[in-house]
């Protein structure tokens, strides 16, 4: 687990992290987001025992990373975004050296367990300087998970992957959260919106919003919003929703299924649902909307993340 109190960085008379505070438990994927010069990174140097904050305190797998820095990496697997890697060595003899370094038991075997969670297996006696990007990705995930840590910590752990290996390191991430913390920075704000089970955004060092998407999507618009769609003519499908007490600013839209909006708190939609059946209707879609993550992202961080 990750906990973080009133975290500061200082960089001569610049404040690149400025009291920071939040913690990630076990068996939890969080997302930490913000434009580029947020802070993000500097955060992450400072949990993996890279640098040393200049204020506040940050507990990872229960050690202090300051007092406690080489315990805490032993427990912690680090990806950080340019990964730092030996391109004239063989895969299989650079996770092996890695191990060693840490002194894993039964290396050989780890090491073909990690290749395989990572599907490098067909690449693990070619030279990492033969390697595409997206496959020395793949290399600095595989050194990150060798040693079984507690806490995995990825600074945008799919760039340069295409599609179909961004798909397999996704599913691969929500596999290893099951069991362990897990904090990633990443720019693709939906990448965030399919992995993680709550998001941090950051901005200027400070930050700005703290909680699962779904919630803060509710808290940005004040309310939730859910399109509904019958079989058939749906003419008054608008006057049969807003029958429902609480149902608000109801919409028909131009494909015919109707849009409706009530107040955040209590859930309306077993109410409509049952009314628009009542009425006759075979309904074939109830479903909630809401402002994108992007939204959220850009409206949180204001004009600097609209530069980028």
């Amino acid at each position: 687990m990750i906990k973080v109190s009133g975290l500061t960085k200082d960089f001569g008379a610049r404040r690149a992290v400025h009291n920071l505070s939040f913690d990630a438990q076990q068996g939890e994927i969080v997302g930490f987001l913000g434009p580029n010069g947020a802070g993000k990174t500097t955060t992450m140097r400072i949990l993996t025992g890279y640098m040393p904050p200049t204020d506040g305190e940050a507990i990872v797998a229960g050690y202090d990373v300051v007092e406690e820095s080489l315990e805490v990496r032993k427990r912690v697997g680090y990806l950080p975004e340019t990964v730092p890697l030996y391109t004239d060595m063989v895969v299989f003899d650079y996770l092996k050296f890695m191990g060693e370094l840490r002194h894993i038991p039964n290396l050989d075997d780890r090491v073909d367990e990690v290749l395989d969670m990572v599907g490098l297996v067909d690449r693990a006696n070619g030279y990492i300087g033969n390697l595409s990007k997206g496959m020395r990705q793949r290399v600095g995930l595989a050194q990150a998970l060798l040693h079984r840590p507690e806490v995995l910590i990825l600074d945008e752990p799919t760039i340069g992957l295409d599609p179909s290996q961004v798909v397999e390191v996704r599913e691969l991430i929500r596999e290893i959260g099951k069991e362990r913390t897990v904090l990633l920075s990443t720019h693709l704000l939906h990448e965030a919106q399919n992995i993680c089970d709550r998001v941090l955004i950051i901005n200027k060092g400070k930050i700005v919003a703290e909680d699962t998407t779904e919630n803060l999507q509710a808290r940005l618009i004040g309310a939730e919003r859910v399109i509904v769609r019958v079989r058939g003519e749906a003419d008054e499908l608008a006057d049969t929703i807003k029958q429902v007490k609480g149902v608000r600013s109801v919409e028909t839209k131009d494909d015919g299924a109707v849009e409706f909006e009530f107040a955040s708190g209590k859930d309306l939609r077993p109410e409509v649902a049952k009314q628009v059946i009542k009425s006759g209707y075979d309904l074939l879609e109830l479903r909630p909307l809401g402002i994108s993550l992007e939204e959220i992202f850009l409206e949180l961080t204001g004009s600097d993340s609209k530069k980028k």
